[in-house]
């Protein structure tokens, strides 16, 4: 089966299979793509007949004929026009030019299939199958980041060797490992390497060079590069390119890929046909909406272009019901020892797949006498939704896979690739499942319902609700739940001997509520940290000591953190250790007093103080003056290009001034720091630990002050 698709500008594509001495192309020559428009509302008097008249003397239009589709899953089929296009980039074009035709009002045409990326529509359109039949071989290319403001590389690490010198001995050794190894991924820091070789090349007079398999094309830009916004992050979009006959993996942006591994990648390759070039750029949202484009062609439902689905009428007790989140029971605050953390299996998508909560049968018009979710008059109809026939089968392979995982790690001696790939593809599927419920709730989802947002919300907190009263029942306290968790503790006025163990109860549970809640870990001791304004318990900040590893899991707190400093991350885990051994604040502050000593003795190397901080917006748009805004400014004034959406690390060197000199930048040479500073992080770092105990920040700092420590225990590295 093919594994990557090259569009030429002549209409012709590229077809690369990958064979035992590299991949062999078939040129296809008849492929014209097609989207569909019709009336958006289906009572409308619309002319096809002229509508296909226009269209017809179009010169990018291969072909026009009327067709009987379904434009979603609650209609039936009706007349559309289907309209061939002579090349994949004119799809979106002559679908725009539908909303302009003077014939009709604005916003009585709607649009079918325009928005796919190209070699996913390409798949669906042909009903090709992009998963590799054979072993990907990969190169990885990469530059360091003070590169990425020239045109030139001066270093550039190739297949794991780094390469220093002229641009002739750069593409030199560009050139020898792509003939040596003829990789099918280009595994690249960023992108932008691509164009910059061949771009060295012009400058050198090298013509021969070449990354591509096709003769005569050597590289494409598929996509400029561009700031988003999702769930309120900011992210960062770079340029995307093409090399014919390879796939690109930039590695600057791509989740999927990070987060798993080529074995994840390709099996989300399988489910969505997404082929692997465009599912290492995509996001978890867009990966599931391919798997759900591909249920829907399967029950002959079209994709429209915009979502336009108006939310049902609802009652304002019913608003004020529906707008509600998952069940939260506030953490008591402090150390709890022998608690136990149970966790209901994949609770969201297995809501969606046993009650049957799917945007197509949400509030159906069938069935307007029940009262299916609880505390919400939404009936749900008999009918099976798409939605279920999407998420079942990814739920019970994440189910089979983690099976294969624990057995292999209980084999004599594990297999250490096979568990790699096993684990790829659980953590794929993994975030597939998380996405699932946030993505029906998202305006822009081409399937997703806010009714089953809210219909799923509603079945969780009967679930824990039911779960919680079930645990009580059985002799055991409630000290945290939170969504699909609930921790829990022997309860002390209930005796051993009257007592239900765990895994009865749990077997009980998972009965009644038809999902498996799992016995996830049990803690010597927990700690749930308070919020940093009061006294309640913050609901996602805690750590605590697992009871069978002897190690430590850890949520929220600075070590979890990704902007933190190594060096504050280290003393913090150390900290626990203390606190582990002594139960008692005293050791926990000894270990920080050392800390600090360390740092205002300048032994402390500035490599361990970066912090990484993620950009949210052009250095120009920030209206105080921050550590980000000083380290942007540095990055410039280098001729370095962070966009927002990107990383920058820098460490502190002078707080008290109010200039770019305040920080350096983790690439220059630096050989001081702002101790007072780093001081500050570690005692809200330790905070963090003691905070369970009582104290506050105010506290550790008067122990500091009035504590003198002469002991070797300072000067301990």
């Amino acid at each position: 089966m093919p594994f990557a698709f090259d569009f030429l500008d002549d209409g012709r594509v590229l077809e690369w299979t990958v064979t035992d001495d590299g991949a062999d192309p078939t040129v296809v020559d008849d492929y014209t793509p097609r989207f569909f428009v019709g009336p958006r509302d289906p009572e409308a008097d619309i002319d096809l007949a002229r509508l296909r008249q226009c269209y017809e003397r179009h010169p990018a239009v291969a072909g026009v004929e009327v067709v009987e589709r379904r434009p979603g899953f609650r209609r039936d089929p009706e007349r559309l026009l289907a309209v061939d296009a002579t090349h994949v980039d004119r799809v979106a074009s002559l679908a725009r030019q539908a909303r302009q035709l003077d014939a009709y009002p604005v916003g009585e045409l709607a649009c079918y299939n325009v928005d796919f990326t190209r070699e996913f529509r390409y798949c669906l359109e042909r009903g090709v199958d992009p998963t590799p039949t054979g072993d990907l071989t990969t190169l990885s290319l990469s530059v360091p980041f003070t590169e990425t403001a020239t045109d030139t590389y001066e270093t550039l690490t190739v297949g794991g060797d780094t390469v220093t010198g002229n641009p002739a001995t750069i593409l030199d050794a560009v050139a020898t490992a792509v003939a040596t190894r003829d990789p099918d991924v280009l595994v690249c820091s960023t992108a932008e390497i691509v164009p910059t070789l061949y771009e060295m090349a012009a400058r050198a007079d090298m013509g021969e060079f070449t990354l591509s398999r096709w003769p005569g094309v050597d590289s494409q830009q598929l996509a400029g590069q561009s700031t988003y916004t999702s769930y309120g992050r900011v992210g960062h979009s770079p340029a995307r390119y093409n090399v014919p006959g390879r796939a690109i993996v930039d590695e600057s942006a791509t989740f999927l890929y990070d987060e798993t591994n080529l074995a994840g990648v390709l099996d989300l390759v399988e489910r969505s046909h997404k082929p692997v070039q465009e599912l290492a750029w995509a996001s978890i949202g867009t990966v599931l909406t391919a798997i759900q484009v591909r249920e829907a062609t399967a029950r002959g439902v079209l994709v429209p272009w915009n979502s336009w689905r108006h939310e049902l009428f609802k009652s304002m007790d019913t608003l004020h019901d529906a707008d509600r989140g998952g069940f939260i029971f506030a953490p008591d605050m402090g150390v709890h020892e022998d608690v136990h953390e149970l966790d209901f299996s994949s609770l969201y998508p297995n809501i969606i797949c046993t009650r049957n909560v799917s945007p197509d049968v949400i509030r159906c018009g069938c069935h307007r006498d029940r009262a299916d979710v609880p505390g919400l008059d939404y009936a749900i109809c008999d009918e099976r939704g798409y939605l279920v026939d999407v998420l079942k089968p990814i739920i019970e392979d994440r189910d089979a896979i983690k099976a294969a995982i624990r057995e292999e790690r209980a084999t004599d001696a594990p297999d250490d690739d096979r568990l790699a790939a096993l684990e790829g593809r659980s953590d794929a599927l993994k975030w597939i499942l998380v996405a699932c419920f946030g993505y029906q709730g998202f305006a822009n989802a081409k399937f997703g319902r806010i009714e089953c947002h809210e219909a799923i919300n509603a079945f969780a907190r009967e679930i824990l609700l039911d779960a919680k009263q079930r645990l009580e029942a059985g002799g055991w306290e409630v000290v945290h739940g939170i969504v699909d968790s609930i921790w829990v503790r022997p309860a002390p006025d209930v005796p051993a001997s009257d007592r239900t163990d765990l895994d009865t109860l749990a077997a009980e549970i998972t009965d009644a509520v038809g999902i498996e809640l799992e016995y996830e870990a049990a803690y010597d001791w927990v700690a749930f940290v308070p919020r940093r304004d009061d006294s309640a318990g913050a609901l996602t900040k805690y750590f605590g000591r697992l009871a069978d590893t002897g190690e430590y899991k850890i949520r929220g707190i600075e070590a979890r953190q990704r902007s933190t400093p190594p060096f504050v991350e280290a003393v913090q885990r150390d900290c626990l250790d203390r606190l582990d051994e002594a139960q008692a604040p005293e050791p926990v502050l000894q270990r920080l007093q050392a800390a600090i000593t360390r740092l205002r003795a300048g032994r402390v190397d500035p490599d361990r103080l970066t912090e990484r901080v993620r950009v949210s917006k052009p250095v120009d748009a920030y209206t105080q003056y921050t550590h980000t805004v000083a380290a942007l400014e540095r990055a410039r004034d280098q001729g370095l290009a962070v966009h927002p959406g990107q990383d920058i690390r820098y460490v502190v060197v002078d707080d008290a001034k109010a200039s770019r000199d305040r920080v350096a930048l983790a690439h220059e040479d630096i050989d001081t720091y702002d101790a007072s500073y780093y001081e500050t992080q570690l005692v809200r770092g330790v905070e963090s630990v003691l905070s369970p105990l009582g104290w506050d920040r105010t506290d550790v700092r008067q122990w500091l002050a009035d504590t003198v420590d002469g002991t070797l225990a300072a000067f301990d590295g």
